[in-house]
């Protein structure tokens, strides 16, 4: 322990534990930005068993790791009231039984401190928030704090997790997000993409640097992927740009898009393609978040809006362009050259509000123009430098 932990209540470290929970209750972004710290409990703790504790349904980009950590997700239930309680208690008993020694909450919500402390372990390991209300911060035995001016600008969203493994003695290594696929979750993507009649592009090097070869079943440039949808509308562009851009994209480099979604967002995906005159396939809803995490691997090249899809395209090596307006790419955004971020050229952008005047709709993104998306990724495809 440093001197930057406060209210450790007396209680020393765990000098071996043998099994430790990470607690990740944000959305599919958070998970990815989270990556990091996963890399670095593991290897201060080699011998302990890792386990994650999510949201219902984020699980399963996890799973779509080579070695992927024990998974519990925070369930809704089913039934009312009754089936909330019952789905609440056996995950609460299914985390008692793990008996786990170290558990490290990575963000600041009440819901965390919660779920920490009902494991009963015996160190629980938190970021000190003095904002936050006094039962968040009683439910912990270590609340750990960092100056502000430790925080690396170049880790962006990871800079929260890895000052908490800092503050509580843990080296921290590169703050980039990686997601090592297993080879069970590129099958199952390739056997996706060939039932929409998409060859996988053909490549060659690791994935922190794959190359197209242009030879085999799917000569050519290949194809990108493509998400136009936010979970919220005010981080979106116009549909009728993206129609602008996937048929440029046929038009002026041969490439085919591949559009991708959840499936409360197909219909939407669905009306974009039936507009193009592109090749283009909609595979919006038809993938599990690990198959999704392949098909991104596969992608020439990820463009889209500020979403999950960017996340974890950059997680798998895939280049990427990214729309952000309301929302701050500096922090946001993938780290690294093989990243691109389309941002407004307006004084007000980022304004960090969900839409303007509270409307769900974002005016910088309304303005921006599809010329400058089409120059981002025309740069990504030739491999120049961001």
């Amino acid at each position: 322990m440093t001197a930057n932990a406060i209210n450790a209540k007396g209680r020393p470290p765990v000098s071996l534990p043998r099994r430790i929970l990470i607690i990740q209750l944000g959305d599919i972004g958070d998970v990815v930005w989270s990556l990091p710290a996963l890399r670095a409990v593991r290897e201060a703790y080699p011998e302990a068993t890792i386990a994650v504790l999510l949201r219902e349904g984020n699980g399963s980009l996890l799973t779509a790791d080579a070695c992927p950590p024990e998974i519990f997700e925070v369930r809704k239930g089913s039934g009312g009231f009754l089936g909330r309680l019952a789905a609440s208690l056996g995950l609460i008993r299914a985390l008692r039984r793990q008996r786990f020694d170290i558990v490290f909450d990575l963000r600041g919500d009440e819901r965390g401190g919660y779920m920490a402390f009902a494991t009963g372990a015996p160190i629980r390991v938190a970021q000190h928030y003095p904002d936050m209300t006094w039962p968040r911060n009683s439910l912990f035995t270590h609340l750990l704090t960092y100056p502000l001016s430790d925080v690396c600008t170049p880790e962006k969203a990871a800079a929260p997790s890895l000052g908490i493994l800092r503050a509580f003695g843990i080296k921290v290594g590169s703050a980039v997000p990686e997601l090592h696929l297993s080879d069970e979750i590129r099958r199952r993507a390739a056997a996706l993409l060939a039932v929409e009649g998409i060859a996988p592009n053909r490549k060659t090097g690791n994935a922190e640097g794959e190359k197209e070869t242009g030879t085999g079943s799917n000569p050519g440039p290949g194809w990108v992927t493509l998400n136009p949808f936010s979970r919220w509308s005010y981080k979106e562009w116009s549909p009728k740009k993206w129609v602008q851009v996937i048929d440029w994209l046929w038009r002026e480099h041969g490439l085919a898009s591949v559009v991708v979604g959840s499936s409360a967002e197909r219909e939407k995906a669905r009306e974009i393609t039936e507009a193009c005159r592109g090749k283009v396939c909609n595979l919006a809803g038809k993938s599990t978040l690990a198959e999704l995490a392949g098909i991104l691997a596969q992608s020439r090249l990820q463009i889209g809006v500020d979403s999950a899809a960017p996340h974890i395209a950059a997680a798998v090596g895939t280049p990427t362009v990214t729309l952000y307006g309301p929302s701050d790419g500096q922090y946001w955004g993938p780290p690294g050259d093989r990243h691109r971020i389309v941002a407004p050229e307006m004084a007000c952008a980022p304004c960090h509000r969900k839409g303007c005047d509270g409307k769900g709709i974002s005016r910088c993104l309304d303005l921006l123009d599809v010329a400058r998306v089409q120059a981002a990724i025309g740069q990504a495809l030739a491999g120049r430098l961001g």
